[in-house]
């Protein structure tokens, strides 16, 4: 596989650590990942927002494991934050997970599903 960033110069300059576009060509597997909740494979949901979007992270990462994939192939990240008032947190805790790698994100303030949650994470892999 391999994944090409493409930033348009008719578009707005990128200021923080995402791609515009990501092109993947030569894969063979693309895997949909539904939105990942914060809640732990107890049924237990943290009260606060870090613990929330790390372990929402964490089942974005088993689902990646389950199907023999890791963050590297990661190409779409959608989030959703249920109040605006997370959202430098939540870039703080994406960076730190996702590190130097370059992936489409959006960013969407919406109602939960539940209204514990304060936050749901979907996305794309391909490999």
């Amino acid at each position: 596989m391999h994944k090409r960033e493409i930033s348009s110069r008719d578009a707005p300059t990128v200021t923080t650590g995402y791609a515009q576009a990501i092109e993947v060509t030569n894969h063979s597997r693309t895997l949909f990942i539904s939105g990942q909740i914060p809640v732990a494979k107890d049924g237990s949901v943290p009260a606060d927002f870090e613990s929330q979007c790390r372990l929402a992270w964490k089942n974005v990462e088993a689902q990646l494991h389950t199907a023999g994939m890791n963050l590297d192939n990661l190409v779409k990240v959608t989030t959703f934050l249920s109040d605006r008032a997370f959202n430098l947190d939540n870039r703080r805790i994406r960076n730190e997970v996702i590190g130097e790698r370059k992936i489409a994100l959006t960013v969407i303030i919406t109602g939960i599903f539940d209204e514990s949650w304060l936050l749901e994470i979907e996305a794309i892999a391909a490999a």
